[in-house]
Order: C-alpha cells, then sequence, then structure tokens
C-alpha cells in the first residue's frame, strides 16, 4: 500500500507523506523550457506527451508521494463548448456562456475533446505504480467551475453584479457540471487515476447560507460518486470559514485546509485525514524558516493522519533547491 493510501485508507499516524499542489509547473525551469515553445496552454494540457513528461518532472527531482496530472479545472467548460483561453498576466478569460450550445454537446463528444487529458493518465501509469506512489485526477468543484463559466475571468476583483440573477441558467448549468463533471472523473480513474482531488477554489466568495445549495449539495454527489469508482477523494474549499461543517456533511476521505486555517483548531474539530496548510511564500524564504514553518504542521498533526502539502498551488518564483530542502526535511521527520 502506498504511504498516501495508508494515510487515506488505514487512518496511519506513523508516516507523513508528500506531495504539493501545483508542482508540476511553473517554478520548474524544464517547464519553462517546455512552455515557452508551447504558448497556447490549452493545446498544452491537450498534448498528451507534453503533459504527460511535465506531470513526471518534479517527480524525477523530489522523493514525492504522488504525482498530479499536468491539466487544468478549465478543461471542463472548454469540453462544453466554452471558449477558454489564458492571458499572460490576466489570467483565464472564458468566451460568452450559451446555454443552448451547452446543452447540445453529447458525452461522446465531450469525452472525445478531453481525450488527451486521459491518455496522459495512461501514459504515466506504470511509471508511477511500479514507485509505489499515486496517480492524483482532479477536477473543479461545481460551484468554482459555475464562478468562472457566468463570471468568464477570475473573481479576483468579486463577481459580475448580476452573477445571481438568472437563477434558471445558474440551476442548468450546475446540473450539466456535475453530469459532465462525473464523466470526467470516470475517465480519470478507468485510466489509471487513484485519488480525486476537488478544489473549490472560490468557495470563500460565499455567505454561509449559501454553501448548502453551492457547495456542500454538488460536492457530496461528486464525492460519493466518486467513492462508488472505489477512489478516494481530497477537497480542498479554499478559503471556507466552516471546514468542521463541510466534514461533517460532505465526508470526503480527506479535507485539504488553506494556509490561513488556524491547524490547532482545526485539529480539535476533525477527525478524518487532513492535508495542507502551509503558506507557499515560506518556500520563497530561507531553510531556517523553511524548517519552522513546515515543523509547526508536522508536529500539530503528529497524532493525526496527514498528508504535507501546501496551502495552495506552489508561486512561480520558488526555488527547486527550497522544493528539494522542504521534500527531504518532511521524509526525515
Amino acid at each position: 500500500m502506498t504511504p498516501i493510501y495508508k494515510v487515506l485508507k488505514n487512518k496511519d499516524t506513523t508516516i507523513k507523506p508528500i506531495w504539493i499542489m501545483r508542482q508540476a509547473g511553473r517554478y520548474l525551469p524544464e517547464f519553462r523550457d517546455i512552455r515557452a515553445k508551447n504558448p497556447d496552454f490549452i493545446k498544452l494540457c491537450l498534448n498528451e506527451i507534453l503533459s504527460a513528461e511535465i506531470t513526471l518532472q518534479p517527480l524525477r527531482r523530489f522523493d514525492l508521494d504522488a504525482a498530479i496530472i499536468f491539466s487544468d479545472i478549465l478543461m471542463l467548460p472548454y469540453g462544453l463548448n466554452q471558449k477558454v483561453e489564458f492571458k499572460k498576466g490576466v489570467g483565464p478569460i472564458l468566451g460568452d456562456l450559451n446555454l443552448d450550445n451547452i446543452l447540445k454537446v453529447s458525452e461522446i463528444d465531450f469525452v472525445n475533446k478531453l481525450r488527451p487529458v486521459y491518455k496522459l493518465v495512461d501514459l504515466i501509469k506504470y511509471n508511477i505504480l511500479t514507485k509505489n506512489k499515486n496517480i492524483i485526477g482532479f477536477v473543479g468543484a461545481p460551484w468554482t467551475l459555475l464562478v468562472y463559466m457566468i463570471n468568464q475571468k477570475s473573481p479576483k476583483s468579486g463577481l459580475k453584479s448580476n452573477f445571481f440573477k438568472d437563477k434558471y441558467l445558474i440551476n442548468n448549468i450546475l446540473k450539466i457540471i456535475e453530469k459532465f463533471l462525473k464523466l470526467h472523473i470516470k475517465n480519470q480513474v478507468e485510466s489509471g487515476a487513484q485519488i480525486i482531488q476537488i478544489f473549490d477554489s472560490w468557495a470563500g466568495l460565499l455567505n454561509r447560507k449559501d454553501l448548502p445549495n453551492y457547495v456542500y449539495e454538488p460536492t457530496i454527489n461528486l464525492v460519493e460518486y466518486t467513492r462508488s469508482l472505489k477512489v478516494p477523494t481530497i477537497c480542498f474549499p479554499k478559503g471556507i470559514k466552516t471546514y468542521k461543517d463541510f466534514c461533517e456533511i460532505v465526508n470526503p476521505d480527506a479535507i485539504c485546509i488553506d494556509y490561513e486555517v488556524n491547524a490547532k483548531e482545526i485539529l480539535k474539530d476533525i477527525k478524518i485525514p487532513i492535508q495542507g496548510g502551509m503558506d507557499p511564500k515560506i518556500l520563497l524564504t530561507d531553510k531556517e524558516n523553511l524548517k519552522k514553518g513546515a515543523k509547526k504542521y508536522l508536529d500539530i498533526f503528529k497524532d493525526h493522519p496527514y498528508i504535507f502539502n501546501l496551502g495552495h498551488g506552489v508561486l512561480p518564483e520558488t526555488d527547486p533547491k527550497m522544493m528539494d530542502y522542504l521534500v527531504k526535511m518532511v521524509k526525515d521527520y
């Protein structure tokens, strides 16, 4: 059994496996070399040879316990024929949302459009599984995808003023998102993904009263569906202030916490395995600070099933040597 499975399935507290969100990507010079020659991000995600290579890059450098596939949560709207492009310095820009067009997308069309993502999982399978590591597939949570699809860009500066105006559109899009997310999860699992992480990057935008409709209910459906495929889920409802409620209602196999969470308080409230927490900015400081920051989480969760990770993705300016130091430190803990 892999170290991560020991934590997720056996609730083992004697080991602290490590993988890092966005471990494959922008902080690695070998990734930047590929990216420089492939400016279209969506096309790069749909090149299974290159995306498989990018997925494996961090595992060649560091003794991580899992590979997370190189892809993007916005492959879902792309698969539903909504235009998606990434602009440098701006982030994702999505085209107009047309419900009639989306309703015309068949399951076969969707799978064919995203087939390179599933091929990438198949390509890396042998390489990862023979080393007693896991392959992590992922999806965006329904709420976060709804935000991008209606807002048409990152909501860093807030949602459109009329975001909640068309309830008919919202309810229909949420149903469609859920249906195709299940299909996306199924295909990743059938290709070889052994864990699914659900990223709810914008859960923190909602008031507590709106969480049941937009976060809890849709996520429960995905967690239960993934469980029916005999695969564990890790949920990351970033920015949510109600982690305890989330865990009790949604009941994932593990919860990933962000860096604004009080880890000691979380420990009192949550019984399931915990992942993450450390601020990615600590990797931009020095080794002494990094050791202190990582040890804080390892000490707090010493007697709790815990997977070491950050409270958000690796920052692009991170020095790979600092990542190497972190991985070795966690392994030696």
